[in-house]
């Protein structure tokens, strides 16, 4: 089952596209497998939390409802409330990714929230700038723009485990199927039939002495 599991995950990865810039000067330490070690990815998904979490007082100050007597279209209430929700799942897969940042499930689970989080906010910044204030928008996107430096590096990221997974798992399988070749080969090889003992000579009775003459 884990094996299906780790197939299932790793056919999501080739779709995330990676960064064809050029690594600053301070790229992230790595591991020899050339992914980034733990503790800089830990700093990297704690600096994305931080970031987003500067959202929430701008959402706050956001009140679809009230553009409803302006013509506004009821879906950006729905909108606005998805919004709310995502925004405290990221807080929350983040806080998780801080802690585990080896767990390839974790890092997907992340990068997919902060994605949808952006799409739901990058429609809602249009009704923000028609309905409300056009300030409270740009005050939003300036935020979305901040954190994807940050996000970028998980995703690279993600794509980097995934690979490093995936090799693994190609090593166990090899083995695996090494052991089922041997086992086949013994199962299939004819049996050798045990031995013979060749019969114990029977003993012979002692001659008996000739008789004495007188």
């Amino acid at each position: 089952m884990k094996s299906l599991r780790w197939i299932a995950v790793l056919t999501l990865v080739p779709w995330l596209p990676r960064t064809q810039a050029q690594a600053p000067a301070s790229a992230p330490t790595q591991t020899s497998a050339g992914v980034a070690a733990p503790w800089d990815v830990s700093q990297s998904v704690a600096a994305l939390a931080s970031q987003t979490s500067r959202l929430k007082p701008l959402l706050d100050q956001v009140n679809p409802r009230d553009w409803l007597n302006k013509g506004a279209p009821p879906a950006y209430v729905s909108q606005w409330e998805s919004a709310q929700k995502e925004l405290s799942d990221v807080q929350r897969v983040s806080q998780s990714l801080e802690k585990q940042p080896d767990r390839l499930t974790v890092a997907l689970d992340t990068y997919f929230r902060i994605q949808s989080l952006e799409t739901r906010l990058n429609s809602l910044v249009d009704g923000i700038r028609r309905y409300q204030n056009p300030a409270v928008g740009d005050l939003l996107v300036g935020v979305l723009g901040e954190s994807a430096a940050n996000r970028d590096k998980l995703r690279d990221y993600i794509s980097d485990l995934a690979n490093q997974k995936e090799q693994e798992f190609a090593v166990v399988d090899k083995e695996a199927q090494r052991c089922r070749t041997n086992l086949n080969r013994q199962s299939a090889a004819p049996a050798r039939p045990a031995p013979t003992k060749a019969p114990a000579a029977t003993p012979t009775a002692p001659k008996a002495a000739p008789a004495k003459q007188q």
